[in-house]
């Protein structure tokens, strides 16, 4: 048995029986014609495979979102001239495959997609939009949440149009229009949502072309980078140092500073810490601003700086900051919003609620502060937002709890396994509490990366990819979630799944740094330099206060793409500060006998070799830093170079599916 995530493609004829009753031989005949020369050729020629057939209808699963879709759309296009419809529904999600079928929510929801379909339509889940790739995003058409059997929550559906003309809108309305199987309700409802919203948005956002929106009220194109709602005629400052950070500038950045605790007893300061903490997880949750991380916010607690000098040195031009009091079951917190820039107040707010009411607290926040930074906020973002976790505030509080004891990075085993337990507590109060889960399994991961407890093993690492694929079974929308999978996952050498992962953690919570560093990684190891320098820029840039971590990964990226200059300029810095950082010495001695400087390389890998004696070629080799290219061969060869050992004495080579990493190579 095999948990994947996986992409499901679930295909069903439309009207099948009845046409057998009308003409069995010609339609059975006629069917046997579709799936030999358009069905299986379609899956086959887009990578997928068909693992069940039911007569009429199909399931085939694909190594990606966007190879399914064009295998779909290859299909539905394919029926044109034929006697049958084919109804089609596509979706992402973790599945079970055993002896070549495959099981689980996964198929489950690709199989009500299908069933919710218009005949000649293709319907698909809210996580294949957000995986396909962004120039695909005229594709897709929201048709609202619809309820599907035995699926306890409403599902968000998408349509995909289908047609050469779909970058024309009004080639697309024509031709659903004239179409034998036409949605023209769909249609309909669309013109008349764009129509309301022309006519409702702020004057900013009205004066937007509409060639220029996709379907979800997004700026596309070259118009992306300097048109979104306030970003294009805001006068932000650039406050990031240099003209290449216009793009990540052009969207409102915002720091959330640590809460004070007003309660009046060290024991609760958590609580307010894990207000903080969820607050700052909601706002990166909406695309329009840019999110400064909470452990480059919380590095400033206690400092008394002026407001301006604190958004300064965070990058960001707007700040959050407040209190918190609990009093039993009674809560209070006071939060203010301020123009880093100016240091003016734009506005303040008190809330007085039962501890209850925490969650629409921290929903209320999150709304005042997008409305303030952001013209126009789709009600999908607030609707997010809204979204309790879980209805156990014990649960909840044991959580944070667990956060506060054991920080991500942390070496202390003692705090990690008190952390786990309170973990599992909070499980027993709730086991459909999807971030516990996902915070359950990380512990089991670190501690066997970091051989914390000592005790560790793989099936720790197993257990903790179990919790995180519950997780995001049991919540598809949670960034972590995939963080924590692909942790795991890169943890056991399946660098492929772990990719994939950390992608669909970036795209549920684009400013989530520790996921673009992860995402940054994994496109090293696969080749995509430039993509990985890219995501490691934008992640120092949302923390600002990174560990030394940051900086290595950024350079990494650098001398994978050949921009050496730039990767000895970040390694000399990282050095500065950290002069004994075994990952930045590595990659400072492969770019220093790129260079041609052999004698710094050697003096390099001496420090190296020095700071870290168990470093060898061969732990080198079994680690894959930069996975199965040639870029991995030539990194080697600068390394042998540079006279590094060979081998230690004490390294065995690793079998390939217990292949691991330490913290900062993950």
């Amino acid at each position: 048995m095999e948990r994947k995530l996986a992409a499901i493609v679930a295909g069903d004829i439309v009207g099948y029986t009845r046409l057998m009753s009308e003409d069995e031989s010609s339609t059975y005949s006629a069917l046997r014609e579709v799936f030999s020369a358009l069905i299986t050729p379609a899956v086959e020629k887009h990578g997928g495979r068909t693992f069940k057939t039911t007569g009429d209808g199909f399931l085939a699963t694909f190594p990606s979102v966007n190879e399914a879709l064009d295998a779909a759309i290859e299909i539905q296009n394919g029926f044109a001239d034929r006697p049958f419809d084919m109804r089609l529904g596509i979706n992402l999600g973790d599945v079970i495959e055993v002896d070549g079928d495959m099981f689980g929510d996964g198929v489950n929801v690709a199989s009500r997609l299908e069933a919710m379909a218009e005949p000649g339509g293709i319907f698909v889940s809210e996580a294949v939009v957000r995986s396909a790739d962004r120039n695909r995003s005229k594709l897709f058409y929201s048709i609202g949440r619809r309820q599907a059997k035995n699926i306890p929550e409403p599902l968000a559906v998408y349509a995909v149009r289908l047609g050469a003309d779909e970058e024309s809108p009004s080639g697309w309305f024509g031709r659903t229009a004239r179409g034998r199987r036409a949605a023209l309700p769909y249609a309909i409802g669309a013109a008349a949502f764009v129509l309301i919203a022309a006519a409702t948005q702020a004057p900013a956002v009205r004066a937007i072309g509409a060639d220029m929106v996709d379907s979800f009220g997004r700026l596309t194109g070259a118009e992306l980078a300097d048109a979104r709602p306030t970003v294009a005629v805001l006068p932000f400052d650039d406050m990031s140092g240099g003209a290449d950070q216009a793009f990540a500038d052009a969207r409102p950045t915002v720091a959330v500073l640590p809460f004070d605790d007003m309660s009046g007893g060290a024991d609760q300061a958590y609580f307010a810490d894990g207000l903080t903490e969820d607050i700052i997880a909601n706002l990166a949750r909406n695309r329009e601003l840019q999110v400064i991380a909470r452990n480059s916010t919380f590095a400033l607690r206690g400092q008394a700086e002026d407001i301006r000098r604190i958004g300064e040195r965070l990058g960001a031009g707007y700040v959050v900051e407040g209190s918190a009091r609990r009093a039993g079951d009674q809560l209070r917190v006071v939060a203010q919003l301020i123009d880093a820039r100016s240091g003016a107040h734009l506005w303040s707010r008190s809330y007085d609620r039962r501890v209850e009411d925490i969650f629409s607290v921290q929903t209320e926040l999150t709304a005042e502060i997008v409305s303030h930074l952001v013209s126009y906020v789709r009600e999908s973002e607030v609707s997010n937002a809204a979204e309790q976790p879980t209805e156990n505030l014990q649960a909840y509080d044991l959580v944070l709890q667990a956060r506060n004891r054991y920080k991500h990075g942390s070496k202390d085993a003692e705090a990690l396994i008190a952390s786990r337990a309170l973990l599992h507590r909070a499980l027993e109060l709730d086991p459909g509490y999807a971030a516990a889960r996902a915070s359950l399994g990380m512990t089991y991961i670190v501690d066997f990366v970091q051989n914390l407890t000592g005790r560790a093993t793989v099936t720790d690492v197993e257990t903790g990819l179990s919790e995180s694929r519950q997780a995001v079974r049991l919540d598809p929308n949670l960034a972590v979630g995939y963080q924590v999978l692909s942790f795991g996952l890169s943890a056991t050498g399946d660098y492929p799944g772990a990719m994939q992962a950390a992608q669909r953690a970036v795209e549920l919570n684009p400013n989530d740094p520790d996921s673009l560093m992860a995402l940054a990684k994994a496109q090293v190891r696969f080749g995509s330099y430039d993509e990985a320098v890219q995501n490691a820029e934008r992640a120092r840039r949302l923390h600002p206060m990174a560990p030394e971590y940051y900086t290595y990964v950024y350079g990494q990226a650098l001398y994978a793409a050949g921009r050496l200059d730039e990767a000895d300029e970040v390694l000399r810095e990282c050095l500065i500060r950290a002069p004994r950082e075994p990952d930045c010495l590595l990659i400072q001695t492969a770019v220093l006998s790129q260079r041609g400087d052999a004698q710094g390389a050697q003096r390099t890998m001496a420090r190296l070799t020095e700071a870290d004696p168990e470093f060898s070629l061969a732990s080198e080799r079994a680690l894959r830093r930069f996975g199965d290219t040639a870029l991995m061969e030539q990194f080697l060869s600068q390394l042998s170079e540079a006279n590094a050992p060979d081998v230690t004495s004490g390294f065995v080579q690793p079998p390939p599916q217990a292949r691991i990493q330490t913290a900062n190579s993950l």
